[in-house]
């Protein structure tokens, strides 16, 4: 296994999921990775794919949150007020940190208060009050969150990991390896450990050209 592996984790709280997620962080920290949050817009995502949120499809938004329920029970579920939410003042506050350890902090409170607690982290009051309870200073995070220079920044991290090849959120980064989904948590500690895919056969089958195609 590689010494200290970085593990970018992109998140945008609007997803059950990346909550999920980050309560096995410390299981991929136990194999050797360092993590490092950064936040990303879902929707911007969802848009440059083509793609509409599963929350947007009747079936999958019943499914997700029965799914969701599942998968978080021993740890507890309350869920937003409303859902979808705008997540962007959450995610600027977030982004404002620029100290990992703050913005970690930060970050899974903001997960938290939402997914456990049912807390409207939309809500500038709720967001200022989790950040002065993480022990940071409210009052500057909502500064710099309105600042042009921030709003630029959460826009072009997410345009460059949608360069990177991101589609969707959780998603973990490991150079250029991506994991997607808070079920690939085993999957990413094996690549970790050196277990990694044969890059020829999928090469090999990626090119093959489709025997079908459905019409659109």
């Amino acid at each position: 296994m590689d010494s200290t592996q970085i593990v970018t984790f992109y998140f945008d709280p609007v997803s059950p999921y990346a909550w999920l997620a980050a309560s096995a962080l410390p299981r991929i920290e136990a194999a050797g990775a360092q993590i490092v949050f950064q936040p990303v817009l879902f929707a911007a995502l969802l848009n440059a794919h083509g793609n509409i949120g599963p929350a947007e499809i009747p079936a999958k938004r019943a499914y997700m949150f029965r799914d969701v329920m599942r998968e978080a029970l021993g740890a507890g579920f309350k869920g937003p007020p409303g859902h979808p939410f705008n997540p962007l003042q959450a995610m600027r506050m977030c982004l404002s940190l620029t100290r990992q350890d703050e913005r970690r902090r930060f970050a899974t409170a903001v997960m938290n208060a939402c997914w456990e607690r049912g807390e409207d982290v939309s809500d500038t009051t709720v967001l200022l009050k989790l950040a002065t309870d993480c022990g940071l200073s409210a009052a500057v995070m909502q500064t710099a969150a309105q600042q042009p220079a921030i709003k630029m920044q959460l826009a072009a991290d997410t345009e460059k990991a949608i360069a990177d090849g991101l589609f969707g959120v959780p998603t973990f980064r490991v150079g250029n390896e991506l994991f997607w989904g808070s079920d690939r948590i085993d999957a990413l500690i094996r690549h970790l450990q050196g277990r990694r895919i044969d890059e020829q056969v999928l090469a090999d089958f990626l090119a093959q050209a489709p025997l079908a195609e459905r019409k659109r």
